[in-house]
């Protein structure tokens, strides 16, 4: 069997490596780059924690602040999911907690362990982000301060090698990490005239919005992950949609000959 990984290249390299572990063949095809921002160091100022809504944003600050976080480290720093949080552990940050969710649970998160009076809250982000995480905050009295120091560029053509792939049925199924990522493989499969070879593929989503955002086309299956994390969408490799792709895979069946269900 083989999946097609769309995260951006350094997170697609360290994906695609747990799935060789478990015996799966990959391309990758990045949907987004991840672009530094320029500008200043970022200071610490009078904020009482840090909120992490990505991986990226953790090592974009590290980045920005040519790995000095000693300012920050001793400071709460809420992480939208597991990964983001071992990120931000991993970037020197002491008191790291996951809100293993989406934005709605970091805010639920926010609410539970800390208060408006202790201070503002930095969010480091992207140029883009997804939610009103600030807004959501407002409402309890929080003032979020929001550092945007890096952007997401998403792809404007996808490569000859994949859409070869696809074309020849060497593509069993397409991993999806974001609603952004989804919409632009979509877009681009759609301006490459592509879409008909997703009839005999599986899109493995990381959530029900990833999913609503690769499901405007017909695929040959959509596998929802039960939680947001990487763990859990390698663990839909055992679905049943996934099981019968790597049947027909081992068997010599093409997609385009494989029956939908």
């Amino acid at each position: 069997m083989r999946l097609l990984v769309t995260r951006p290249r350094e997170d697609a390299e360290s994906f695609a490596q747990a799935l060789a572990a478990r015996g799966i063949d990959t391309m990758i095809e990045p949907m987004i780059e991840i672009v530094d921002l320029p500008g200043p160091p970022v200071a610490r100022a009078d904020i009482q924690a840090v909120l992490f809504t990505s991986v990226n944003g953790v090592r974009a600050l590290v980045r920005r602040n040519r790995g000095d976080l000693a300012d920050f480290v001793d400071l709460p720093a809420l992480a939208v999911g597991d990964a983001t949080a071992g990120a931000a552990r991993g970037a020197g940050f002491r008191r790291v907690e996951s809100a293993a969710g989406d934005v709605v649970a970091l805010t639920a998160l926010v609410r539970a362990r800390l208060s408006p009076r202790d201070g503002p809250l930095l969010h480091i982000a992207g140029s883009e982000v997804a939610g009103d995480l600030a807004g959501a905050l407002a409402t309890a009295g929080f003032i979020v301060r929001r550092s945007a120091i890096y952007a997401a560029r998403k792809a404007t053509a996808l490569s000859a090698a994949t859409l070869d792939a696809l074309r020849h049925g060497e593509i069993d199924g397409v991993t999806f990490f974001s609603p952004r990522t989804a919409a632009a493989f979509v877009t681009l499969c759609r301006d490459s005239g592509a879409l008909p070879a997703l009839a005999g593929v599986a899109a493995l989503c990381l959530s029900q919005a990833v999913a609503q955002a690769a499901g405007v086309v017909p695929w040959r299956a959509i596998v929802v992950a039960p939680r947001p994390d990487q763990d859990a969408l390698l663990g839909c490799l055992g679905d049943p949609a996934m099981q019968q792709a790597r049947a027909d895979s081992g068997s010599g069946v093409s997609p385009a000959a494989r029956e939908r269900p």
